[in-house]
């Protein structure tokens, strides 16, 4: 390091022309140049309290009372530069002065400012001094020109390389930032790319553009080349709201090198300048592919039937909600809502098993769909029930009855299963938009009922007609009164001798249900039965029946009768897996 300063400072001395003989001229009038330094120091610093930049700078030191301490230093320094001039050390310190200058924020104009006020300072001092030979002030102000032209760019030198020093730094250190970016950016799967929208070029694109789409930007869109040809006017669309300062979102589907159909999403963020406008948009691509195919996945299993891939009743009362408005613009058009119910399908079930019912559901969603057309919508409600949708046709009775007769057909041929031929039966309730109602809901509750008495009076199919939904209300009003005789203790059992004829005595009692209606008198079983095993309620009175029996047992074994009680139990209690365990929770009671 001594060696640089040395070399640096013979550089100086020669290209200045600074030689013994000069720096002898200066070292015999040292006492007089530096013998008013104080008032120097005081000059100095009054003149840089005039200019804002350097009284902000020196502010600082004044409210912390070190003012005093960087006077002396000046003082100091001028004795230095006088006495000092040929020190081989000096070029160094002033180098590190320089630098501590940078560090602390000192401009280097207000370094060379300084420096011209020591040369004011130094040349009036010549002038003036008495003690000076009239014949030497010019050389002796030249000589101390060189001399602080000297000190001056030793100390930039410094001031610079420190400057210097600190710009690698921070280069270094942008450099490695931008590395840590570009492997971040590396690392995750979205593309970020920039578009100067004025010279229509990429500013910037990240790494993973290659893995994307290998070819150029194709500016002004990004990737517009690898998108399907049905989704380019989207995604140009986007672009011009982009264009116009708004942040947009668009999904596309991309053919990319691997020739696989993959979604993506762009994101378009515009950057405007201070006029407001639209210098830049920013983008970044995300693909999309697995998430699309969940959401697609998800959305099919919402709407459609998993076991027949028909609309489920939430899609097709969706379809019935479409159609129905376009009827009610379209005054002269029509809708259809035809339900069916299979006839037979629980023998199916019952014998060959549930999967044997769900391969002839499939085979019956099959040929159903060959009938219809492509703009009907076919359902699958639940268990066997299906469901179709005629939209916006111009006569809803002339339609619907075609479409049940070829239904009809769909049941002339058997099923097959594990090679048995299967013979099912259907019924069909129709109702007709605007003629049986005006809303969904109507219109499939009337669908039912037709539905129904098609089934209770094995008609093909069934129109909904005022008065046919009587015996259904009816039969939903004795339900309700079921349950309630249920809770009310309104049956009661009567016991009929069996009896042995070849002993000529009973050999016990068949127990048999009444119902002691509060309005209609004594009931008989085929009154009311048929209805509880249509509508489920027969669990309910066969539990009903089993315990009131075991508690008359009981009482006829504690009066000394020993009858055995007979219960005649539905064919439907033997499908409940619970059935023995109500009989012996049955039994504990009477015991």
């Amino acid at each position: 390091m001594a060696e640089k300063e040395d070399f640096l400072s013979e550089e100086f001395n020669s290209f200045l022309e600074i030689g013994s003989i000069e720096l002898e001229m200066i070292r015999r009038y040292q006492h007089v140049l530096t013998h008013d330094a104080e008032s120097f120091a005081a000059a100095f610093y009054n003149y840089l309290f005039k200019f804002p930049a350097t009284a902000k700078f020196l502010n600082k030191y004044k409210d912390n009372g070190s003012i005093d301490v960087l006077a002396r230093k000046q003082i100091a320094h001028l004795h230095l530069l006088i006495s000092s001039c040929n020190d081989p050390n000096y070029a160094e310190r002033q180098q590190k002065i320089g630098q501590i200058h940078y560090q602390q924020g000192i401009k280097s104009i207000w370094v060379m400012g300084a420096y011209r006020l020591y040369q004011k300072h130094l040349q009036l001092t010549i002038k003036n001094s008495a003690e000076i030979k009239e014949n030497e002030r010019e050389a002796l102000t030249d000589n101390l020109n060189k001399l602080l032209f000297r000190d001056m760019s030793i100390m930039l030198e410094g001031y610079w390389s420190a400057a210097a020093h600190k710009a690698e730094q921070e280069k270094i250190k942008a450099e490695k930032l931008q590395q840590q970016i570009s492997d971040l950016l590396t690392n995750i799967p979205q593309v970020i790319w920039s578009i100067d929208i004025i010279n229509n070029k990429p500013l910037y694109i990240s790494p993973t553009t290659e893995g994307t789409s290998p070819i150029s930007m194709n500016p002004p869109i990004p990737y517009l080349a690898w998108t399907v040809n049905e989704d380019r006017p989207s995604v140009e669309a986007a672009w011009l709201q982009a264009l116009s300062g708004e942040k947009i979102e668009i999904e596309s589907r991309e053919y990319g090198p691997c020739k696989r159909l993959r979604w993506f999403k762009r994101t378009f963020h515009p950057f405007a300048n201070e006029k407001g406008e639209v210098v830049r948009i920013d983008g970044i691509m995300e693909e999309i592919t697995d998430a699309k195919i969940a959401r697609t996945r998800l959305e099919r299993l919402a709407n459609t039937d998993v076991l027949t891939g028909l609309a489920n009743r939430i899609m097709w009362y969706d379809h019935i909600d479409q159609a129905l408005a376009i009827c009610r613009r379209e005054k002269d058009r029509q809708a259809a809502i035809i339900l069916l119910d299979l006839n037979h399908f629980k023998y199916i079930n019952d014998t060959l098993g549930h999967p044997a019912g769900d391969v002839v559901l499939r085979q019956v969603a099959q040929r159903l769909k060959e009938v219809l057309r492509e703009g009907d919508t076919l359902a699958r409600l639940g268990g066997d029930e299906f469901a179709i949708l005629l939209p916006h046709i111009d006569n809803g009775r002339t339609a619907a009855r075609m479409v049940s007769k070829k239904i009809q057909h769909c049941f002339e041929e058997p099923y097959m299963f594990g090679g048995h031929e299967l013979y099912l039966g259907v019924a069909i309730g129709i109702a007709i938009y605007p003629i049986n109602g005006h809303d969904p809901d109507t219109l499939i509750k009337r669908a039912d009922m037709a539905m129904y008495t098609s089934k209770r009076s094995n008609f093909e199919f069934q129109f909904y007609k005022e008065g046919i939904d009587e015996p259904y209300n009816k039969q939903i009003h004795l339900v309700s009164q079921i349950k309630k005789a249920l809770r009310d203790n309104e049956f009661e059992l009567h016991y009929q001798p069996k009896i042995n004829l070849n002993k000529n005595n009973a050999s016990g009692v068949e127990a048999l249900i009444r119902w002691v209606h509060p309005q209609h008198g004594m009931l008989m079983p085929d009154s009311f039965i048929p209805i509880a095993e249509q509508m489920g309620l027969m669990k309910e009175i066969t539990d009903w029946v089993i315990t009131n029996a075991l508690r008359q047992s009981q009482q006829w074994r504690k009066a000394g009768i020993s009858a055995p009680v007979a219960v005649n139990v539905s064919a439907r209690s033997f499908q409940d897996h619970n059935f023995i365990k109500h009989i012996e929770g049955a039994l504990n009671i009477a015991e």
